[in-house]
């Protein structure tokens, strides 16, 4: 890795952007970005397709949580992965060895996102996978 990952303040930059006027993640906005439909998005997150069709079910803390720990952690490997699209795609699909090959998707489906971030940061401070 030949860039430093994102610290946790610089991570918020990229969580901050998506958020709408009443503090909570713009689901449109997010899918739009990453040329993804609500539905893909919903699969990419773990979180059941209607869930992100339906606003009270959008805003929920579990819905906002799990779009906040995909947004934390490509935030954290956008700048050594090329961009946000690239580190969309190493989130969804870039199998990790310390995880027995899992990608950091399947891990935050799981709700082991803080294990990734943990990972992250660890592989930031020079350590191996």
């Amino acid at each position: 890795m030949g860039q430093a990952l994102k610290t946790p303040v610089q991570n918020e930059s990229l969580v901050l952007s998506y958020m709408d006027r009443a503090g909570k993640i713009a689901i449109d906005q997010v899918a739009g970005s990453f040329g993804m439909s609500k539905s893909q998005l919903a699969e990419t997150t773990g979180l059941a397709r209607e869930t992100l069709y339906r606003l009270e079910r959008s805003r929920t803390a579990k819905t906002q949580g799990r779009l906040r720990e995909m947004l934390e952690i490509i935030s954290r490997v956008a700048d050594w992965a090329g961009g946000k699209e690239q580190a969309m795609a190493w989130y969804r699909a870039q199998p990790l060895p310390a995880f027995g090959g899992r990608t950091a998707e399947a891990l935050v489906k799981e709700g082991k996102a803080a294990a990734v971030r943990d990972y992250l940061d660890h592989m930031a401070l020079g350590g191996f996978a």
